[in-house]
């Protein structure tokens, strides 16, 4: 009995260090996140059987995407971290970064000659959460890398997209009929999606 009790303390012990580690290496923006601390009250209108749907990762064995949209202060990242502490909870591999950021990573990497193992960074986690999603427009360069990364993430991980624009806003803000790229981008991510819209 002893040694079983052992054997289950060095089970929970490791259990609880990955976790630690998982949550750490994601480097949430709000790391306090908690689906139980959504505000659920009716000016925001959130459907609170599909956030809960939600919580339960089974988005993330489907390869679904799920799409956040809301102005400014809405509580875009925070539910987007929420939804993030849930898959380490699970124990998949999460990753926060602002899309300005990563592009900014990206450029950088292929100065330097990194740009496969940085490319990787991103393209890997089973979850990835894009926070400030298209706030500024790409440029002909940076919406390569994105087709790039949406493209070696399609149907073998999930993004979350948080972004202060309509999904139907998203082909202009990629540049429209101007850009080969914005449909193929689009294509890419729009399969099957949840949509939250969030009313301040």
């Amino acid at each position: 009995d002893r040694f079983g009790m052992l054997v289950d303390v060095e089970y929970s012990n490791r259990k609880n260090n990955r976790l630690k580690r998982l949550i750490r290496q994601a480097e949430f923006e709000q790391p306090d996140a908690s689906i139980a601390a959504i505000d659920y009250h009716s000016g925001r209108k959130l459907n609170k059987a599909l956030i809960n749907r939600l919580a339960t990762c089974e988005y993330i064995t489907e390869y679904r995407n799920i799409f956040i949209t809301g102005a400014t202060g809405s509580g875009k990242t925070y539910m987007a971290c929420a939804f993030g502490m849930e898959a380490c909870k699970q124990y998949f591999n999460t990753k926060y970064v602002r899309l300005p950021d990563l592009l900014i990573d990206l450029e950088t990497a292929r100065t330097d000659g990194n740009y496969k193992k940085v490319m990787a960074k991103y393209a890997n986690p089973v979850v990835l959460i894009l926070d400030e999603w298209l706030l500024l427009k790409p440029t002909e360069s940076e919406q390569r890398d994105i087709f790039e990364l949406l493209h070696r993430r399609r149907k073998k991980s999930s993004t979350i997209f948080c972004s202060q624009y309509e999904f139907e806003e998203w082909y202009d803000q990629l540049g429209g009929d101007d850009s080969p790229l914005a449909d193929a981008i689009i294509d890419r991510i729009a399969h099957d999606s949840y949509r939250i819209n969030i009313t301040s």
